[in-house]
């Protein structure tokens, strides 16, 4: 997701909202416009396990480098252009200028707990105390910024990389990463299952339990029927992945 720090969200309000519909999250995402190192200005390269994620192009203009199975890609961004994809798809943000996204991320947005890993080299991906340290953001402020145009910068290493070596063998390139990444993960598998069973699972069984009331002539949800409210993000220009974020954290 190139909309999170792979650090878990912050403390959540007393009383969250319900979870939003199907379960997803949302976050406003301001794309970095800061150069790297191949002279491009955009987010740090990384994938999603678990995960399908989704951008509304809000306003400006950019692209997503997408790197798969299927080889790479470039597709352009604008105002209103809507991109998805499924987990497994290595991503990185453009920003031409001006790039602000609402994304869409499934499971109760559970890229924001974790659920990225990014393309850093292979001597980062040898173990889970190793990645988490190259990628940890510190600092605040500006200073946060530098940390996170740092990991960007070490990431982009990684991905290009990927790329070169894609170019070479085909698909096969992306195993060595692949097989990393789920052994950096998997001590968040309970944590994320919980957050899957709260959020997408819970929405798709509650549509069943309503289609079952509704086939025999019974609807007892309509009378339980209210308008929920988010007035404001929970949380507002943390350093993600690809840029600052406004996030809006449902319950989970």
């Amino acid at each position: 997701m190139c909309t999170h720090d792979g650090e878990p969200v912050g403390a959540s309000p007393v009383d969250p909202p319900p979870a939003l519909p199907g379960g997803i999250g949302i976050s406003r995402l301001r794309v970095y416009d800061i150069e790297g190192p191949d002279g491009v200005a955009g987010g740090t390269p990384h994938v999603h396990l678990a995960c399908s994620e989704g951008y509304y192009v809000v306003a400006g203009s950019g692209a997503v480098q997408t790197l798969s199975v299927t080889g790479f890609a470039e597709t352009p961004l604008r105002a209103g252009t809507v991109v998805w994809f499924d987990p497994g798809t290595i991503h990185r943000l453009i920003n031409g200028g001006g790039l602000d996204i609402l994304t869409l991320m499934s499971n109760a947005g559970l890229p924001e707990a974790g659920d990225a890993v990014l393309t850093v080299p292979p001597e980062l991906l040898t173990d889970r105390e190793t990645y988490m340290k190259a990628t940890v953001l510190t600092g605040e402020g500006d200073a946060r910024t530098r940390s996170a145009m740092r990991r960007r910068d070490v990431a982009l290493e990684g991905f290009a990389a990927l790329r070169t070596t894609y170019d070479a063998v085909g698909p096969s390139a992306l195993e060595a990463f692949y097989r990393a990444a789920i052994a950096i993960v998997r001590p968040q598998l309970a944590e994320w299952r919980h957050r899957w069973e709260q959020g997408a699972r819970r929405a798709a069984d509650d549509t069943g339990a309503a289609l079952d009331a509704l086939a025999v002539g019974t609807a007892p949800h309509l009378r339980t029927a209210e308008l929920h409210h988010m007035p404001a993000p929970t949380e507002f220009g943390r350093h993600g992945m690809c840029g600052r974020l406004d996030v809006y954290q449902g319950a989970r």
